[in-house]
């Protein structure tokens, strides 16, 4: 780079800097509001929303609010800090409800409560909160341009509920406590019963259920050998084709196996 554009541009920096720093220290709202528009606009949030925090009291009531508080809770939004950006969108949203930026406002509000869910293997309380923010926001704007992106991220949402909720029965069936993981993909199929977890739930469940009965002792075991056998069934006529059939096949027949020399003993 030329050395006389690189000073040139130094200074230019510099100086900006300085103003930004005089009108920081400034008791001038009316500068302040001017120049955080102005970096608002040149999407340098992070100044922008010092400024702003500065003056919103002295706004409150005044024309200019409507505007100022929807440049405060966008450059949350950008600097992602997301919890403080759905506050305050939400505050705006109650504020001005027919303002023209109410709609866009609404969407980020809930649009925070989605980034701030956390991978599936942790407790999914944000993610229940942000599924709820996202389906108001439906329902208040049916006609909505973000109508399709907010189904899409509701979709994504709910896959990492129903993949937690496998997850959990599935480590019950690990673990090999048997009970725990019946009882927990039973659960599984009936809250998500269009899951495409469903050939493996009704498997796990049935594995579970196998070894349930096998190593039971005799005055619970004819009860859930009967069970598995039913749950084997199930699993056939759902997944006729499955790839684990074979095995599923031959425990059955196991069960069956100890099933007639249990009622034979009877």
């Amino acid at each position: 780079m030329n050395r006389r554009l690189y000073i040139l541009l130094i200074g230019i920096l510099l100086v900006s800097c300085s103003d930004f720093q005089k009108t920081l220290r400034s008791e001038d709202v009316a500068e302040k509001f001017k120049m955080g528009t102005e970096l608002f606009e040149a999407e340098k949030y992070n100044k922008a929303h010092r400024l702003f925090e500065q003056i919103l009291q002295s706004y409150r009531g005044k024309p200019q609010a409507e505007k100022l508080t929807f440049m405060h809770a966008m450059c949350s939004y950008k600097m992602r800090d997301y919890y403080i950006s759905s506050f305050h969108f939400d505050k705006f949203t109650e504020v001005y409800p027919d303002s023209e930026k109410a709609e866009e406002a609404a969407y980020l509000a809930a649009k925070g409560y989605y980034y701030n869910s956390p991978i599936y293997s942790k407790e999914q309380k944000e993610t229940v909160e942000a599924i709820e923010k996202l389906q108001l926001f439906v329902n208040a704007y049916p006609q909505s341009q973000y109508l399709s992106e907010a189904n899409a991220l509701v979709k994504e949402l709910d896959f990492k509920l129903e993949k937690k909720a496998y997850e959990i029965a599935f480590q019950y069936n690990k673990i090999k406590d048997y009970k725990a993981a019946i009882k927990s993909f039973n659960n599984f199929l009936l809250e998500f019963p269009g899951t495409s977890f469903r050939k493996d739930a009704m498997y796990y469940r049935f594995d579970s259920a196998f070894n349930l009965a096998i190593l039971s002792i005799d005055y619970l075991k004819e009860q859930r050998l009967k069970d598995a056998i039913n749950y084997y069934k199930s699993f056939q006529k759902a997944f006729p084709n499955a790839d684990n059939m074979e095995d599923a096949n031959r425990m059955k027949e196991q069960l069956e196996q100890e099933l007639d020399t249990f009622t034979t003993k009877s």
